[in-house]
């Protein structure tokens, strides 16, 4: 018997319906990495359950390790997971395409009329959105990732750390996974860690 959080597999997407729901989200993603990671989350896991909610975590986990963007590369991810590599690109593509349109519109209005005070004033209004946007994305993640009091304590750190005594980001990570490492394995739940399994070989190919 499959475990509660793993995919249910009749719900999974077709080709084309997953590529619709890329480019909507590609389309809607404002307000930055929380944002945008929170927004995906709503389509993917809560929505259409293309992914469990650990899937979606561990996935969010790794990808905050990696270089570069993160909700990019966890939307990369989650294609990928879905479709294979084609799934991957088309996830990948359709979550900058739109965003990129948008500014080479922006910066084209700019080089050819300057300041415009339309558009200034539009940005003027998104400013506060997107702060609301961004806190809201904050708590709905926070409310997922945070089952524990353990982990809220953490992350109280953690900003701590960051934000008052300026403690380098890398190692805030690495101390919060040496936690993890010494004093989280005896309480997961092993049932919830769905590893996709591919050859070191085909990896490497890739």
């Amino acid at each position: 018997m499959s475990s509660m959080n793993d995919v249910q597999t009749d719900l999974a997407p077709s080709l084309s319906d997953a590529t619709r729901v890329w480019w909507k989200i590609g389309i809607l993603s404002f307000g930055g990495p929380a944002a945008q990671i929170a927004l995906m989350h709503k389509e993917v896991v809560e929505d259409r359950s293309w992914l469990s909610e650990q899937q979606f975590l561990n996935a969010l986990s790794f990808c905050m390790l990696l270089p570069g963007p993160e909700a990019m590369q966890l939307a990369t991810y989650a294609g990928w997971r879905l479709h294979g590599t084609i799934g991957g690109l088309i996830a990948g593509l359709l979550f900058v395409v739109p965003g990129a349109a948008v500014i080479m519109a922006l910066a084209a209005i700019y080089s050819i009329y300057g300041n415009v005070p339309l558009v200034e004033a539009l940005f003027y209004g998104i400013k506060a959105a997107v702060l609301v946007i961004v806190v809201e994305a904050l708590l709905r993640v926070a409310r997922k990732a945070l089952s524990q009091k353990v982990h809220w304590v953490i992350a109280a750190l953690a900003f701590i750390g960051i934000f008052f005594l300026s403690i380098p980001y890398p190692l805030i990570v690495l101390m919060a996974g040496l936690f993890g490492w010494f004093m989280g394995t005896a309480d997961m739940d092993r049932q919830t860690v769905d590893m996709a399994h591919v050859s070191v070989g085909k990896t490497g190919l890739t």
